[in-house]
């Protein structure tokens, strides 16, 4: 039996149709579903009365730079107890594995092209650093129950993933959402210009949420790994490229405005994927403009009375 943690997220919806998609039996379960993670007595309850045999952990609190500067201790507080609480109950209940997500923000500040090796070579970026934290955090605590207790713990790090259902909300959004939301809106109520936060410069690799959600079902098979493995292919995109991106795909005619006065993050992300690809015999495959387009469509139909 697999369960899927988080299963009404962004991540985790697309978890679970997968595994539908392939005729595997699981469950979903989610704070909004009544297990709150933070909860210890709660989680481990749930473990010994379900007793999978898989978890795939798309739990998480978290949101974009905005939301990470209003909110650190909440950050820190939830996703530290949800940790703390998972690595326990899944040993206590002798899971053969759990797939953990860690985003790629968890890598220095400093570095530009992520290599796992390179894990721990400085400090966090200010912007990320609470989440960052706790992310790592979460690969030391597998770490720490594969020594003592032998739990298997697979921690794929995953680029920041967009994709129909995202998050379009002014705090919680990252900048591929927040700028789709802000564009879309500026064409339907004919605003001469859109704000783009910071210079504009800054390059992300991007993730399709499709292909997080194959990462995350093939971590099932693969073979163990106590250290992180990327799923990427080392490709990136500037913030205002982006911007430039979905102002063509939505047909917005007005102007892109930068406001330097807003902060940029780390200056560059991209991933180095060979391990993944070679742990994985796979790496994401999914078109990024075409993923794009299908995030706006969604948007369009289904997110404009979203706050």
């Amino acid at each position: 039996m697999i369960v899927v943690t988080g299963c009404s997220g962004f991540l985790g919806k697309r978890v679970c149709r997968l595994l539908d998609a392939k005729g595997l039996d699981y469950i979903g379960t989610s704070l909004s579903q009544g297990l709150d993670l933070r909860d210890r007595q709660a989680t481990i309850d749930f473990f010994q009365k379900v007793n999978p045999q898989y978890v795939l952990n798309c739990a998480a609190y978290v949101g974009g730079i905005q939301f990470g500067y209003k909110h650190p201790a909440e950050l820190y507080h939830n996703n530290l107890h949800m940790t703390l609480n998972l690595l326990e109950s899944a040993s206590q209940s002798k899971v053969d594995r759990i797939v953990n997500p860690i985003s790629n923000c968890a890598y220095p500040g400093a570095a530009s092209f992520f290599k796992e090796d390179e894990f721990w070579d400085g400090p966090l970026h200010e912007s990320v650093m609470v989440y960052g934290f706790v992310r790592k955090a979460s690969w030391v605590g597998s770490w720490a129950y594969a020594k003592q207790h032998g739990l298997d713990v697979i921690n794929l790090i995953l680029s920041n993933m967009y994709g129909p259902e995202d998050h379009f909300e002014e705090e919680r959004s990252h900048a591929l959402g927040a700028l789709i939301m802000k564009i879309v809106r500026a064409k339907q109520t004919r605003q001469p210009q859109v704000v783009v936060w910071g210079s504009g410069t800054p390059v992300r690799e991007w993730l399709h949420v499709d292909d997080g959600a194959e990462a995350m079902v093939r971590a099932i098979d693969v073979e163990p790994s106590l250290n992180p493995i990327n799923i990427g292919i080392g490709k990136g995109i500037s913030i205002l490229e982006m911007a430039s991106l979905i102002k063509e795909l939505t047909g917005y005619e007005g102007e892109l405005v930068l406001d330097t006065s807003k902060p940029d993050g780390a200056p560059y992300k991209t991933v180095d994927g060979s391990r993944g690809l070679q742990h994985f015999g796979w790496q994401p495959s999914s078109d990024f403009k075409q993923g794009v387009a299908e995030a706006i469509d969604w948007y369009i139909e289904n997110g404009l009375n979203d706050d």
